[in-house]
């Protein structure tokens, strides 16, 4: 049987053509914007009888596959009698630093344009041009190469007998994930109330291509309700690839379990997890160049092998798994995780490998995009990150630095560096108490931005990696990448200080350019337990009419967990006058019944405020605190504590919307109790300070949307560590008299609020 393999002709040549080594030395990009701008200089150029843009499709036999080949070549011209192909590449690089062989997949990339032309034009020669444009001079140098039709068959031969080991795997790979997709069964005996909903209204998303914002409790299986009806839809045709993405590693382990479990029920799927690079570097430093980096030292000539040694003998690319035939084949890791991912039928990883401007997977093409369903885990988590990854900031120092450090080495550096400094020098005047704030970008200083870029880029590329101006010109770079997005979702504020000035543009709404970063895709699933309220979610998220929304209740009965408030104050205010009673009330809660608890609180001081006088009073019991950047070995040793059966209390104090109140899963009695002290509000802080303001002038509670509904799902999530499981039971104790107020009270999940307020603490008896 001739069986049929379609591929475009980028994938195609640069999977057989790649060698080389990894190296991060400096290396100016164009962007895809920009590149679109000087390929169509050089086709305005082009004659009356040229072609621009010439779509082609070709079949190609190769031994029994027949592989359906296409592209889009940039230039057909006619030259007298003869065809000529042309490849336009746009490049930072000064020219001089590029020759007629520099890159011999541009060549096998027009080589193969060129193949398809000889055949749609049976022409027996044909001539190959490079055009290089150098992105800032526009300069231009073209290389020429004459092919014979005879001799373009030879070439296609041998790059298709490269790239037919991983075509036959992918192809017999599809055909066993679909057939055993198509008959997977549910991994469990049966369903949990609402995991049923849940997996059905996220298999009509995807069947729809539409986007769904689900609400699902704590416990309910929220992974698996959503990973098995994705799986299933592939199996009957509606996508190919799978991004579950998340914010913590403790939930990528969980995707990682629910792939384990469908695999055992007979799926054959791939999945890879994306581990940050320098977590899973193998070396001291994370410095990915030749001369130091066996790893990266030739990693390209080696790729290949490695990646069909793994998808040919494993399904499920764990850390671990990644790490053992990166050692085996001597690759880096990180790159080798990056790689796999654009075969992988699932990609696990954090959500800024697909919504943040600067690291996202820019080579996952808009034809693999509408063929991929996005998971977003914890999707309440998004909201915070998403403003992060929307806002830029830049400081005076590092500016003044250069300025000095570069005297009397480059003296474009230095005036370009000066330039700024002053610029910030004049702001730091304006402002009043050491802040400023305007509504605006402004453009003299996006000027002297661009003027820095390009005279650290010339530096840069001729004299290699200088980590201080390198960090300097990637701050620049950004700030003006988001200087493109600003609008009036975002403020420009400044703050100053003696011998500092921060200039920071906030995205206070980032939910029109997460809406813009998901275009493409075929699907998207927001779920969390926690999305209340969830029109503030939806909004923040990016809603349209036309999404879904669903919501599950809890399948736990609400006696299972004794619910208790205790108005004490936890204000900033009250803190050192309500320190000893909170100590008490904290103390007779694990009296009256030991166990194992966690005590959760708004921040690090308050925490070791309070444990440095329980651990004084009751030095007794044993303790463990939470401490601010654990490792992830200290995380597994806090949470190793948590044992059934310990012959003593054990109580483990923690922060809210830390590493311990999401994603944690403490069954059974390996957590009796949790105590969550106030109402979890963030920190009130000049940029919070501005948020408020702008949802109050955009008609928004201001109060609520700021800090509020942001504080009260922190509070929700240290909460729901309580209940895992239809068997848990335990007591949960919420202190601070603000959750007696209707704007908080009304936030409280519906399982909480049967509550008992505690006016003595003997009625937890």
């Amino acid at each position: 049987m001739n069986e049929t393999i379609r591929v475009s002709v980028r994938p195609l040549v640069e999977y057989a053509y790649r060698s080389g080594s990894i190296d991060t030395r400096f290396r100016t990009t164009t962007s895809m914007t920009e590149g679109t701008r000087l390929h169509q200089m050089i086709q305005k150029t082009y004659g009356e009888e040229d072609q621009k843009e010439i779509p082609f499709e070709i079949d190609f036999t190769y031994e029994h596959l027949t592989f359906h080949i296409e592209g889009r070549c940039d230039g057909l011209l006619m030259r007298e009698d003869k065809l000529v192909i042309d490849e336009i590449k746009s490049t930072s690089l000064p020219l001089t630093e590029i020759n007629e062989n520099s890159y011999p997949v541009y060549w096998a990339q027009a080589m193969c344009y060129a193949y398809m032309a000889t055949k749609v034009y049976k022409r027996d020669e044909i001539i190959v041009q490079l055009t290089y444009i150098q992105s800032n001079s526009k300069e231009i140098v073209r290389y020429e190469k004459e092919f014979t039709s005879n001799q373009l068959t030879e070439f296609m031969n041998e790059m298709i007998s490269h790239y037919a080991p991983f075509a036959k795997w992918k192809q017999k790979h599809v055909e066993q994930r679909t057939e055993t997709a198509k008959a997977l069964q549910f991994p469990f005996d049966s369903y949990r109330d609402g995991q049923r909903k849940l997996a059905g209204a996220v298999y009509k998303t995807v069947q729809d291509g539409a986007t769904l914002f689900a609400t699902a409790p704590t416990g309910i299986g929220k992974t698996i309700s959503t990973l098995f009806p994705v799986v299933k839809a592939m199996g009957e045709g509606f996508g190919q690839k799978i991004f579950y993405l998340t914010a913590k590693t403790i939930t990528r382990e969980t995707a990682q379990e629910a792939f384990r479990l469908m695999e055992t029920g007979g799926l054959q799927a791939s999945s890879v997890t994306i581990t940050a690079k320098d977590k899973i570097c193998f070396k001291e430093k994370t410095i990915c160049q030749k001369d130091y980096c066996e790893y990266a030292d030739g990693y390209y000539d080696r790729v290949n092998d490695g990646m069909l040694d793994v998808l040919t003998n494993e399904t499920r690319m764990t850390r671990e798994v990644i790490e053992r035939y990166a050692h085996k084949h001597r690759l880096c890791p990180f790159e080798l995780s990056l790689d796999l991912s654009y075969t992988a039928d699932a990609v696990i990883c954090d959500y800024n490998y697909l919504f943040d401007p600067r690291v996202s997977l820019k080579r996952l093409i808009e034809e693999q995009k509408k063929r991929t369903t996005v998971l977003v885990d914890e999707a309440h988590n998004l909201v915070d990150r998403a403003r992060g990854m929307y806002s830029a900031e830049l400081f005076k120092s590092p500016f003044l630095e250069l300025k000095r450090s570069y005297k009397g080495k480059n003296a474009e550096i230095v005036n370009a560096a000066a330039a700024i400094n002053q610029f910030m020098i004049e702001l730091r005047k304006s402002c009043e108490n050491g802040k400023l704030v305007i509504q605006e970008v402004d453009e003299e200083l996006l000027v002297k931005l661009d003027t820095f870029i390009q005279v650290s880029e010339q530096e840069l590329l001729q004299q290699g990696n200088d980590e201080e101006l390198l960090d300097v010109y990637f701050a620049a770079q950004n700030f003006i990448r988001i200087a493109k997005f600003y609008d009036e979702r975002f403020i420009t504020y400044v703050e100053s200080g003696k011998s500092e000035v921060k200039l920071k543009l906030f995205c206070f709404d980032p939910s029109y350019l997460l809406q813009t970063m998901r275009k493409g895709f075929m699907a998207t699933v927001f779920f969390s337990a926690t999305f209340s309220p969830l029109s503030y979610y939806q909004e923040m998220l990016g809603w349209n009419e036309e999404n879904y929304a669903i919501q599950i209740p809890s399948p736990f009965p609400r006696e299972n967990a004794k619910v208790y408030i205790a108005p004490l104050s936890t204000k900033y205010r009250d803190r050192e006058q309500t320190l000893q009673p909170l100590v008490e009330v904290l103390g007779k809660v694990v009296n009256e019944k030991p166990g194992n608890y966690l005590f959760f609180f708004p921040s690090y001081g308050y925490m070791e405020q309070v444990y440095d006088a329980f651990t004084s009073k009751c030095d007794g019991l044993e303790t463990i605190l939470q401490k601010s950047g654990m490792t992830e070995q200290e995380r597994e040793e806090f949470l190793n504590m948590f044992t059934s059966n310990r012959p003593s209390s054990l109580i483990g104090f923690a922060v809210v919307g830390g590493i311990f109140s999401e994603g944690i899963d403490l069954k059974g009695d390996r957590l009796t109790g949790v105590v969550v002290v106030g109402v979890g509000l963030p920190n009130f802080d000049t940029e919070r300070h501005l948020m408020k303001k702008y949802f109050d002038q955009q008609g928004r509670n201001g109060f609520e949307y700021t800090y509020v509904y942001p504080g009260m799902n922190r509070v929700q999530q240290a909460g729901g560590r309580l209940i895992r499981t239809e068997t848990d039971t335990g007591q949960l104790v919420l202190i601070d008299s603000r959750f007696l107020e209707p704007r908080y009270q009304q936030l409280l999940p519906f399982e909480w609020q049967h509550f008992t307020v505690l006016s003595d603490i003997t009625l937890l008896n």
